[in-house]
């Protein structure tokens, strides 16, 4: 009887942006690929990538991802200079770049990146539109999630 080997889960989270959620109200979300260069991908599937003061920016009718950190491995390529928070341009359809050019410069909504992960051998991330939310609305939903913990907490104790 032979085994067969299992293989690694194509959908596997590389790294999520949590302050996204926290700070703006998710309207509609967009899967688009990543332009990167040979160091980023052995980065990433090392893990070594953070989301976290991240954020999309239009130029030129293009969309880039602005800020987010991929750190360089000490043994992938030593011949090239790897710049950790370099602009990557995005990958998406041409429809769906102008739906988010209009929603951003029209409609004042913000581009925001939310997970970054593989899909068949590909680096894909995920971004949204989103509305940043206010003070109070961030105080609300800690209330009730908070409350949701609780009311969790003494069902499971009936």
């Amino acid at each position: 009887m032979v085994k067969k080997k299992k293989k690694k889960a194509s959908g596997s989270t590389i790294a999520l942006n949590k302050k996204a959620r926290h700070d703006y109200h998710i309207e509609e979300r967009f899967e688009s690929g990543v332009v990167l260069q040979g160091w980023e991908a052995k980065s990433m599937r090392a893990g070594r990538v953070q989301l976290k003061e991240s954020y999309v920016i239009i130029r030129n009718g293009e969309i880039y991802l602005f800020g987010a950190h991929i750190s360089p491995l000490s043994t992938a390529s030593t011949h090239v200079v790897a710049d950790p928070t370099r602009l990557r341009k995005l990958l998406l359809h041409r429809r769906e770049i102008s739906k988010l050019i209009g929603a951003v410069e029209r409609k004042g909504y913000t581009l925001v990146p939310l997970a970054l992960y593989w899909k068949r051998g590909r680096a894909k991330l995920e971004i949204a539109l989103a509305k940043g939310k206010k003070e109070h609305d961030k105080r609300a939903a800690i209330k009730e999630r908070e409350w949701n913990r609780d009311q969790h907490r003494l069902l499971k104790n009936r």
